[in-house]
C-alpha cells in the first residue's frame, strides 16, 4: 500500500512542544500477500477497479521510524541530490527541490528526509542539520541494497528570533566521506520593523570612524550621506551611497570612511545620516578641529628664539661696567701749555 502522502508545505502542522525523538512516524499496513510471503511497503498503484489504493497511518515504536522500501518496487522516486557512492537523498514527496518551512519563534515543525540506495551492498550514512536546529529520529542508520529509508525530524524555530527568511540544510554523509546536501529554507514569522542608528562618530587623521546598529527585526542594507561644514563654508559633501555590508538584526558593525582632503586649519562640525529600507533612518554628528601643528610648532620656536636673544642682549647691556667720570677739583687736560 502507498505511504502517506506529503504536500510540498509539508510543514503547516506545527507542534509546540515535541520530546526529541517523540516523532509523529507513520507506517502503512501491508495487504497479505498471495504467495504467502508478507508484502513490502510500496508506491502508489492502481486496483483492479482503476481507482488509486489508500493508505492507512499507525504509530510505530521509535525502532521502526526508518521505512525501509525495497527500491525494486519504486515506481516513482522524490528528486533526489546523489552522493557518490550509489546513494542520494531528497525530501520526501515527490517534487520538492528542497525544505521549506515557516513559523513563530519557539515553534517546532516536522517532515522527513529520504535516503535511497541504488547499490548492491549496505550503505551506512549520518545526517545532520546546519544553520537551524534539527532534530532527527535516527542521525544514523544502514540501508541494505536497493532500499529506501524515511527519516523524520523536526525543526525548531529559534525563540526570540527576528521575523525574516533562515537558510541551513541537511547533510547525509557516509562512512567514506562522501556526502550529499538538500537546502532549508526558514521563514521566522512576525511583525517587521526597520530601525537602524549611526553612533560613536570619531574623526581622525584621515578618516572617520562610525558604528552602524541594526535595532529592527529585519535585515538591511544602509545607505550613508556624509556632509562637513567649516568656519568659511561646506568642507565635504558626499551623497548618499550603499554601503557594502548587511546588518542582520541585532548586529553591529564599525566602519570608516576616507577623507584625505581634510582642512589644514579650520573648524568643521561632520554630519552622518544613514538611510535603509523600510523607513530606517538615523543622524549623529561631531566635531573636529584642524591647526597645522607643524607651522604652529616652528613659530612658536622661532619666536622663542627671538624672544631669548633679546633678553639675552638686554642682561648684557645691565652688567656692562660705567666709564669713570673726572674727580671733584680735577682740571680736564686741554692740551695747552703755559
Amino acid at each position: 500500500m502507498p505511504g502517506p502522502p506529503h504536500s510540498p508545505r509539508a510543514f503547516s502542522e506545527p507542534r509546540t512542544s515535541p520530546a526529541p525523538f517523540a516523532l509523529d512516524t507513520r507506517r502503512t499496513r501491508s495487504a497479505p500477500s498471495t504467495a504467502g510471503t508478507p508484502s513490502t511497503q510500496r508506491t502508489p498503484s492502481t486496483s483492479t477497479a482503476g481507482t488509486p489504493s489508500t493508505r492507512h497511518p499507525s504509530r510505530t515504536p521509535l525502532a521502526l521510524v526508518t521505512l525501509l522500501l525495497p527500491l525494486v518496487l519504486l515506481t516513482s522516486a522524490p528528486r533526489a541530490f546523489a552522493g557518490s557512492g550509489g546513494w542520494s537523498v531528497a525530501p520526501l514527496g515527490a517534487g520538492r527541490a528542497a525544505f521549506y518551512a515557516e513559523g513563530a519563534p519557539g515553534t517546532v515543525l516536522r517532515d522527513s528526509v529520504s535516503v535511497t540506495n541504488r547499490s548492491r551492498t549496505p550503505v551506512t550514512v549520518r545526517l545532520r542539520g546546519t544553520g537551524v536546529p534539527t532534530v532527527f529520529a535516527r542521525s544514523g542508520l544502514r540501508v541494505p541494497p536497493r532500499t529506501r529509508a524515511e527519516v523524520p525530524f523536526t525543526l525548531t524555530v529559534p525563540p526570540g528570533a527576528a521575523p525574516g527568511d533562515r537558510t541551513g540544510a541537511i547533510v547525509v554523509r557516509d562512512a567514506h566521506g562522501r556526502g550529499a546536501t538538500v537546502r532549508v529554507w526558514l521563514r521566522v514569522s512576525g511583525p517587521s520593523l526597520a530601525a537602524l542608528t549611526v553612533e560613536h562618530p570619531a574623526v581622525h587623521a584621515d578618516r572617520i570612524t562610525y558604528e552602524l546598529v541594526n535595532r529592527g527585526t529585519t535585515v538591511l542594507v544602509p545607505k550613508l550621506a556624509v556632509r562637513a561644514d567649516g568656519l568659511f563654508g561646506r568642507v565635504l559633501d558626499r551623497a548618499p551611497r550603499t554601503l557594502p555590508v548587511r546588518l542582520a538584526p541585532g548586529a553591529r558593525r564599525t566602519l570608516s570612511e576616507p577623507w584625505p582632503g581634510r582642512p589644514v586649519l579650520d573648524r568643521v562640525r561632520v554630519r552622518l545620516t544613514v538611510t535603509a529600507a523600510g523607513g530606517a533612518h538615523d543622524t549623529t554628528g561631531t566635531t573636529a578641529a584642524y591647526v597645522p601643528w607643524g607651522a604652529v610648532t616652528g613659530g612658536a620656536a622661532a619666536v622663542a628664539a627671538g624672544g631669548a636673544a633679546v633678553l639675552l642682549r638686554t642682561r648684557h647691556r645691565r652688567r656692562r661696567p660705567a666709564r669713570p667720570g673726572p674727580r671733584p677739583g680735577a682740571v680736564e687736560p686741554t692740551g695747552a701749555v703755559s
